[in-house]
């Protein structure tokens, strides 16, 4: 049986094969509220807005603030593929977002605990609850896929 987890994860997953498509590094993120209701969906999109910061988390904070029209997002919950970078991480506990879960991590680049711990420093004003590798497989796998591809383009 599907988890409420593997459920949204699902959907970011369909949101990164989506950035696949497009050419973008194959990462989706959605966002839910309290009541598992979802408030936005997004993926990747770097190289089609020429915007470093448009990362798939980033995408759905800002989506998300627009929708329930507070920048403060203290009772979601933002689901994303890969383990995020310390630009989303900071946005995350900027936003005091509640939990993030994540399906791969992210040894180079993840701050979500593989190279940094930004959401559990005790130094920051907020502390976001990590829940990592659900569907971390073929979350992994679709983007080494986008990897290895690219490498035989060529």
């Amino acid at each position: 049986m599907e988890t409420l987890h593997e459920h949204f994860m699902q959907m970011a997953i369909d949101q990164a094969i989506e950035a696949g498509r497009m050419n973008e590094v194959p990462v989706g993120a959605v966002i839910v509220d309290a009541e598992n209701q979802l408030i936005a969906q997004d993926h990747n999109r770097t190289i089609s807005r020429c915007d470093p910061s448009a990362h798939a988390e980033i995408n759905v904070l800002r989506e998300a603030a627009q929708q329930v029209q507070n920048y403060r997002l203290l009772r979601y919950t933002l689901y994303v593929t890969v383990e995020p970078c310390a630009m989303c991480m900071g946005a995350v506990v900027h936003a005091r977002v509640k939990t993030v879960v994540f399906g791969a991590s992210d040894p180079k680049w993840g701050a979500a605990g593989s190279l940094y711990h930004i959401g559990q420093d005790p130094r920051l004003n907020h502390q976001v609850k990590i829940i990592k590798g659900i569907c971390a497989d073929q979350c992994r796998l679709v983007i080494q896929d986008f990897f290895r591809c690219r490498r035989r383009a060529t």
